[in-house]
């Protein structure tokens, strides 16, 4: 597979779900969610796109199942937005970067009020 095309199809997916979410999904359960990014397998079959999702655990876990049940519907949508021979199967991933990045982040702070409370002693 054309790593260009495949990039070209993963960025046209994430866009075409983004705006079915917005537009077409009207689930009650699906909170305040990011489209991060989208990863195809290399025949184009199967896809994860991840999310990240605003809203306690609850909410979280209760949106990605939301988010899970509409695939179906997501999938049938983009078929008629995109033009491809097969439309790939969704399955939705929960995007932990930016807690990841939150931790790192209280890491380097706890360590530069350590190096300042030495260099003070």
């Amino acid at each position: 597979m054309n790593l260009t095309r495949l990039g070209r199809v993963e960025k046209q997916l994430l866009k075409e779900a983004s705006l079915i979410l917005k537009g077409d999904l009207k689930d009650p359960r699906i909170g305040f969610v990011t489209l991060t990014h989208a990863q195809l397998s290399p025949d184009l079959k199967y896809a994860k796109i991840f999310v990240s999702i605003m809203g306690t655990a609850v909410e979280q876990k209760e949106t990605l199942k939301a988010l899970e049940h509409a695939s179906g519907f997501i999938r049938s949508k983009i078929a008629e937005r995109i033009q491809l021979r097969h439309v790939p199967e969704i399955a939705f991933v929960k995007d932990e970067t930016s807690q990841k990045v939150e931790h790192v982040l209280h890491l380097i702070d706890e360590i530069e009020a350590k190096e300042k409370k030495q260099s003070a002693n």
